[in-house]
């Protein structure tokens, strides 16, 4: 432990006295991560807060260990949230357009909104987060961000024109996306460091599956509803942002209500404080991370290829049906790409246990790189977009999770909501650079290949960062 994250920890707990079993004196962290197992309730000071004396007393699995209860309702939120993911990228456009006058433009309108939705949460996450390290605060925005998100997610049921129906989506997106950024925080108070890798993968893995249940359900509804119930297609789609909203909704509770906050920066009677030194903190934070050269250089290096990553995902679809791939094909390709990363970001997971976080990183970034030339070069039919579909699938989940996971190792634990603020800055601030990339190119060209083909910088630089950066995880 550096001598900055034993300042910040002395905030979250009372000091232990020296000689209790197990517990080195004047060393909070040690006693809020769990660790060591073999400590009984007996040998705890009276000073130390109830929630993080049952974590004490809770034997700290072995990182191979089945996952815990507490670990398994921190991944069913991956599991809820991930089906308005998969239905705002597949269905919600569609529809969005079908509302719109004959000469509007759903490409401009849908980018707006995306950006819109981004720049506001890039905004506030850093500033919440910092409130949100305060005691008891984390589920307390997770909370209102969620419930933001799930409201607007039904709302869009209603039968909106095409404006107040992307504001309402706007919103929801917001929702979803802060809700995230509280949730990603929440690993650290999940799991141990030994284990976040794991817990992180399965995460990504059954959200990639549990969310095509009630896609597919909604997909059924749309095309099957008119003939079955007498329903228009419209109105099939509007009910199926309820049943998304629903299920978003369901598998959120066990999470709600087995959460606790172990890591913090203030306790509760200071929250007044700590809120009117927020700014203060923030700049005090972004200092820190500068100062820390391998969490700035690990900072620089995920802004660059999860661009990449999340370019390649946007724009696949698009670039498909401009070769003349079908648009049923299409749908159908994104389906499998859920199926081959739920075991393949799982697997992810036990790889970076035995060759290490980063080294599986850096292999999905080179993995990256081939899959981009690959769809430059060599994607002409629907065949060999079935073929992008499958290798996006085996390495978009694991660098995702992947990267949740040896971010949260880098941090101090007790600001993790501010830190993950910040993380949530470079994700979200590099969905823009790689579209308007590949937009730029292609127009200068007049090659969609070549544009697809320019996303290999952004993975090229992200490279280099990840080669000259060490991996202080690892000794």
């Amino acid at each position: 432990m550096t001598q900055s994250e034993r300042g910040t920890a002395s905030e979250t707990v009372a000091t232990a006295p020296a000689g209790i079993a197990g517990i080195p004196a004047n060393d909070p962290a040690s006693i809020s991560s769990g660790i060591p197992a073999d400590i009984s309730a007996a040998d705890i000071p009276s000073g130390i807060p109830a929630d993080v004396q049952a974590d004490i007393t809770d034997a700290a699995p072995a990182p191979g260990a089945r996952l815990t209860a507490r670990e398994k309702r921190w991944i069913l939120y991956d599991v809820g949230n991930s089906a308005f993911v998969l239905l705002s990228t597949a269905v919600t456009p569609i529809y969005a357009s079908s509302l719109m006058p004959d000469d509007g433009d759903i490409v401009s309108a849908w980018g707006y909104a995306q950006t819109i939705a981004s720049l506001v949460i890039a905004l506030l996450m850093p500033l919440l987060g910092s409130i949100a390290d305060v005691q008891g605060m984390k589920v307390r925005f997770f909370i209102g961000f969620f419930g933001t998100g799930a409201i607007a997610c039904t709302a869009m049921a209603l039968p909106l024109a095409w404006l107040p129906f992307l504001v309402v989506y706007i919103l929801a997106t917001i929702g979803l996306n802060g809700s995230l950024t509280f949730y990603d925080s929440m690993l650290v108070d999940t799991t141990t460091n030994e284990r976040m890798d794991k817990v992180s993968s399965h995460g990504y893995g059954w959200g990639y599956i549990g969310s095509t249940i009630p896609f597919i359900g909604c997909i059924a509804l749309i095309f099957g509803g008119p003939s079955l119930m007498g329903w228009s297609t419209e109105a099939c789609t509007r009910a199926s942002f309820v049943v998304t909203a629903l299920w978003w909704a369901l598998f959120t509770i066990p999470l709600l209500t087995g959460y606790r906050q172990i890591h913090y920066r203030a306790t509760r009677d200071r929250l007044g404080e700590a809120v009117r030194g927020t700014f203060r903190e923030l700049g005090s934070t972004f200092g820190s991370i500068r100062r820390n050269r391998p969490l700035w250089m690990f900072m620089i290096a995920f802004f660059f290829y999860i661009d990449a990553v999340n370019t390649v995902i946007s724009m696949s679809t698009s670039y498909g049906t401009q070769l003349g791939i079908d648009s049923t094909q299409l749908v159908v390709a994104l389906l499998v790409t859920q199926f081959v990363a739920f075991p393949c970001a799982i697997l992810y997971g036990r790889l970076a246990g035995r060759y290490g976080c980063k080294p599986m990183i850096v292999a999905a970034v080179v993995a990256y790189m081939c899959i981009v030339f690959f769809a430059a070069f060599f994607l002409r039919s629907a065949a060999e977009f079935w073929i992008l579909a499958i290798l996006v699938g085996m390495f978009q989940g694991g660098i995702q999770a992947l990267s949740r996971s040896y971010y949260g190792k880098l941090i101090p634990k007790s600001h993790a909501n501010e830190y993950y603020g910040f993380y949530d800055i470079f994700g979200k601030t590099a969905s823009i650079i790689g579209t308007f990339l590949v937009a730029t190119t292609t127009t200068l060209t007049g090659s969609a290949s070549l544009g697809v083909l320019s996303i290999a910088l952004l993975l090229v630089a992200a490279l280099a960062f990840l080669l000259l950066q060490k991996d202080s995880t690892r000794g």
